[in-house]
């Protein structure tokens, strides 16, 4: 007898990243039926209404926040069975295509979002330990790091598939622990760690071993609906790496903007304080951006110089980004 095959559907995932008052925020939507969790703007792709991805995701975010998307790149495939998780496993194998897109936030955005059912949210409410502005966050010693030294004495699960680094080295490079240094760019890797030692509430929700054996989880952030927390950190270690290879921080500013709201944009993504003329000397040496001539006094101090992007660089040659943080 041939063996039953799963039928398959492709859910369509947007991160749609702005930056506000200095914190990196995202569009989430509630869903009612899971307990209100966040979730992504998300939707079955449907190849009869919908002749690429990209069409059915601008459909459904358009549908379910009013929002129209500019700039959108593909993230990432996720297939893995169990990231969807069905009761009993029936029904559709869910295969989630995720994208990152950035927005300026407008004067009436928030409202527009509010009557749609969603909202801006900071990225940190769900990936706390990932904030380093204001020094080392203490969730990393206090519950974070204990927690997975104790999984890493562990022995492996009987189906665990063997990987070429041991669970403590993989700690060490992803946490910037022992000889490694903390790299803002393995936000994937940390988190997907702590889904496989069992240590944030997806985990449990998704039947996983290691969270099945914990009687009490501790509170890591906000979880979100199925694989949207996966997405999100995949999403942030793009966007932190692209920043230094590419311009992309333009596409989260205002069309003029002081340099102090230029660094302040830069840390709220990268997660990092960054030295203010250090920044400054290394926005000048890339020659990314170019004086109005006009002041800002929002601050109500001294007047401070506005600035603007050179948009001709991007002809000109390959733009650079701002090479700050740990690469």
């Amino acid at each position: 007898m041939p063996r039953r095959q799963a039928s398959i559907e492709i859910g369509l995932n947007a991160v749609i990243v702005s930056v506000a008052c200095g914190v990196p925020q995202i569009v989430h939507v509630n869903d009612d039926e899971d307990a209100g969790l966040d979730g992504l703007p998300f939707g079955p792709f449907d190849p009869i209404h919908h002749r690429t991805f990209e069409i059915g995701l601008r459909t459904w975010v358009e549908d379910q926040t009013a929002l129209r998307l500019g700039y959108i790149e593909q993230l990432y495939t996720f297939g893995d069975r169990g990231r969807h998780r069905v009761s009993g496993d029936e029904g559709p194998h869910v295969v989630s295509v995720g994208y990152l897109a950035l927005s300026r936030q407008t004067a009436d955005s928030e409202d527009t979002l509010a009557r749609h059912g969603s909202a801006w949210r900071s990225w940190y409410d769900y990936f706390p330990w990932e904030d380093w502005r204001m020094g080392r966050p203490h969730l990393l010693d206090k519950e974070i790091l204990p927690a997975l030294n104790a999984w890493a004495t562990e022995p492996p699960a009987p189906d665990e598939p063997p990987k070429p680094l041991s669970r403590q080295e993989r700690i060490h490079i992803a946490f910037g622990t022992g000889a490694s240094n903390w790299d803002e760019e393995r936000a994937l890797e940390r988190y997907e760690l702590l889904y496989e030692a069992g240590l944030v509430l997806e985990a449990k929700r998704d039947g996983r071993p290691a969270a099945m054996l914990r009687d009490d989880l501790p509170f890591l952030g906000t979880a979100m609906l199925f694989d949207h927390r996966r997405v999100l950190a995949t999403a942030i270690s793009r966007l932190r790496g692209k920043l230094k290879y590419r311009p992309v921080i333009f596409e989260l500013m205002p069309e003029t903007f002081t340099l102090t709201e230029l660094q302040t944009s830069v840390e709220a993504i990268s997660g990092r304080h960054l030295h203010k003329q250090n920044f400054r000397r290394l926005v000048e040496n890339a020659d990314l951006v170019e004086p109005t001539g006009a002041t800002s006094t929002a601050t109500g101090g001294r007047p401070a110089a506005l600035f603007r992007f050179r948009h001709q660089l991007l002809s000109e040659r390959p733009a650079p980004g701002l090479r700050v943080g740990g690469r």
